[in-house]
């Protein structure tokens, strides 16, 4: 008799890029677990019905949800963890026991833990500076907050939206800026933005940086990132990609669904080589 298999996916638009099935599968290799995850493209006016239709099927678990669904998806979820609450999206979604749909978001776990497990990067009581206000931004800010900077300022081209991402944290050191007017160096200075997908860069001033800066691009190249080749020529002393992000945030959805986080540094040394064309 053939034993059951756990079904899990991703859904996009686009999709074919997703490096997540080949990630979830040396995860499921490396903790021994028998599932099946797949990449599936979705068409933008079809979410709603392609995740009714995943999970009315016995078996088929958990979705992470990619660019553009992420919104819809929190729309989607009855249940949202307090974070996903504060992103405004969603990446993760899962049937609990009572058929509930819930709602996650990993991606700001996946930033903080690939800086300070990965990286060695403190973010206690450290001045950071966020760049750009779209919702990659917005999903990540509570994970950084809750590691309890001195400083968190998100810098923008349109300042209102800064503003409005600002608001969300009344209680918190947090702060919104325009990127001409960002003043003295930070200690952290993570690249939200998209320009590095287009060759470009925001317009900061070069004073963010000092000797001591790290700097992060949520983006991920196979050489340096547009950002991180700019912040090492003013002189950074660190520059990180957010390739260990995206291996981090499928860890801890791997570990929602299945009860057990499994070891990163294997999966993303490999992932790392293959880029690099090692």
């Amino acid at each position: 008799m053939a034993i059951p298999v756990d079904h899990y996916a991703v859904m996009g638009n686009p999709i074919e890029h997703s490096k997540s099935p080949r990630i979830h599968a040396m995860f499921a290799e490396s903790v021994g677990h028998r599932l099946s995850y797949n990449a599936q493209l979705v068409p933008v006016d079809d979410f709603e019905e392609a995740v009714k239709r995943f999970f009315d099927n016995g078996g088929y678990l958990g979705l992470s949800v990619t660019v553009p669904f992420k919104e819809q998806a929190w729309q989607l979820s009855t249940v949202r963890t307090g974070r996903a609450e504060k992103a405004g999206a969603v990446n993760t979604l899962w049937m609990d026991e009572q058929s509930t749909l819930n709602g996650d978001n990993t991606d700001g776990l996946g930033l903080v833990r690939d800086l300070t497990v990965n990286n060695s990067v403190s973010i206690k009581g450290a001045k950071v500076l966020v760049l750009g206000a779209g919702g990659a931004v917005r999903g990540v800010l509570e994970p950084i907050l809750a590691q309890e900077p001195s400083e968190l300022v998100i810098a923008n081209r349109t300042v209102s939206k800064a503003e409005t991402l600002a608001g969300l944290f009344p209680e918190q050191p947090v702060k919104a800026s325009g990127f001409s007017e960002l003043e003295g160096s930070f200690d952290i200075i993570i690249n939200g933005t998209s320009a590095s997908l287009h060759g470009d860069l925001p317009p900061v001033p070069a004073t963010v940086i000092a000797a001591s800066t790290c700097c992060y691009d949520m983006m991920y190249s196979a050489s340096n990132t547009v950002f991180n080749r700019w912040a090492l020529g003013q002189g950074a002393g660190a520059v990180i990609d957010g390739l260990g992000m995206l291996v981090e945030q499928a860890a801890e959805q791997f570990a929602i669904w299945r009860g057990v986080r499994p070891e990163t540094i294997p999966v993303l040394e490999m992932l790392r080589n293959e880029l690099s064309g090692g």
